[in-house]
């Protein structure tokens, strides 16, 4: 029998700053997305934006920050 280590997934703390909304503390897995940061925000993915350091950054790559700012996508219609 072979020992498969400690599988126990790590967590971290990440601190959003929604624009225009205030500021929130999220716990993601340490291998987490920017994608799945703004879930555990609840928002979805195609509605907000993730800047880190003023810059956005693609929502497919790990969360790697400690705080981000979240920008709510406003999506236009017709009256």
């Amino acid at each position: 029998m072979f020992n498969l280590g400690d599988r126990r997934t790590r967590r971290m703390n990440v601190t959003v700053d929604v624009v225009g909304e205030g500021e929130q503390r999220c716990t993601v897995d340490d291998d987490a997305t920017y994608a799945d940061l703004i879930r555990a925000a609840g928002y979805h993915p195609q509605e907000a934006s993730v800047l880190v350091d003023g810059s956005p950054v693609p929502g497919d790559s790990r969360v790697d920050a400690d705080r981000v700012r979240l920008l709510r996508l406003i999506q236009g219609g017709t009256a």
